[in-house]
């Protein structure tokens, strides 16, 4: 197959990593933006390389004409989370929407492989819109806790650098580092509550305090440069904000006049 045949085939993967990237930020902005927890901590994505693509058809015994149809991770989307949790929150997310399609499930967290790899991997199609029509590219994400991927990018790097396989005891001493990593992410769970509790409240302060100032600076444009003064110096006379509550009634405050201006103005 010549490279031009290749561009032609990767093209459409190549969009579809993009949308599906920007949909699963998209839920991460929206949640925080509400001042809601989200389950989502950071999304990454690749097509595979046509070096990869054709070694992994040779390995499976695919032929070229079938690598899209057989060969289910050229699009790849990886998707982190805090808390082991949370991979399952997004699962449920990824089954909720309508504009993608999940053909089967892997729980590698539950049935972890010998080696010690732990990942949750959804395979899924996704329809999108080209300019030669509708295309419906098969697509791999894996959903994963940062601890997890620390592990499975250090086991990929091994296994680039031993071809043969791993040595066995190098292969023990990550299996382990696999069980340890997990650990880690039980013992994170135990204080999860704890970490999102303050993680939402850090969210809430960080919108009333843009908030208060975004109403601050509509006081002085509305022509109420006396008052906007005001607000701005009892503002800075809150020491960080670290009662809550008292922000909240000064943004209550702000907002009512506001509002009174507002009409006035009308």
């Amino acid at each position: 197959m010549e490279l031009r045949e290749w561009k032609t085939i990767l093209t459409p993967y190549e969009f579809a990593v993009e949308e599906l990237k920007v949909k699963f930020k998209n839920i991460r902005k929206e949640l925080k933006a509400n001042g809601e927890y989200s389950p989502i901590e950071f999304v990454t994505g690749r097509v595979k390389k046509i070096s990869s693509i054709i070694s992994k058809a040779e390995k499976l015994g695919v032929s070229l004409d079938e690598v899209e149809e057989k060969i289910e991770d050229i699009a790849g989307i990886r998707i982190m989370c805090q808390f082991v949790e949370d991979i399952y929150t997004v699962v449920s997310l990824i089954k909720s929407r309508e504009d993608m399609k999940i053909v089967y499930e892997k729980d590698y967290i539950k049935n972890y492989k010998a080696s010690g790899y732990r990942s949750y991997h959804v395979i899924l199609e996704y329809p999108f819109q080209t300019a030669k029509g509708l295309k419906t590219v098969i697509a791999e994400v894996q959903i994963r806790t940062l601890a997890m991927n620390f592990w499975a990018t250090i086991e990929h790097s091994l296994k680039y650098k031993y071809d043969q396989g791993v040595p066995k005891d190098l292969a023990s001493r990550l299996s382990r580092a696999g069980d340890a990593a997990f650990l880690l992410d039980q013992e994170m769970s135990e204080i999860r509550d704890i970490i999102v509790r303050a993680q939402v409240m850090f969210e809430m302060k960080s919108i009333a305090i843009k908030d208060i100032l975004d109403g601050i600076q509509e006081l002085n444009s509305l022509g109420y440069s006396h008052e906007a003064v005001t607000f701005q110096e009892k503002f800075d006379k809150i020491s960080d904000f670290e009662d809550i509550d008292k922000m909240f009634l000064f943004k209550r405050e702000l907002d009512e006049l506001l509002n009174k201006y507002r009409k006035n103005s009308c």
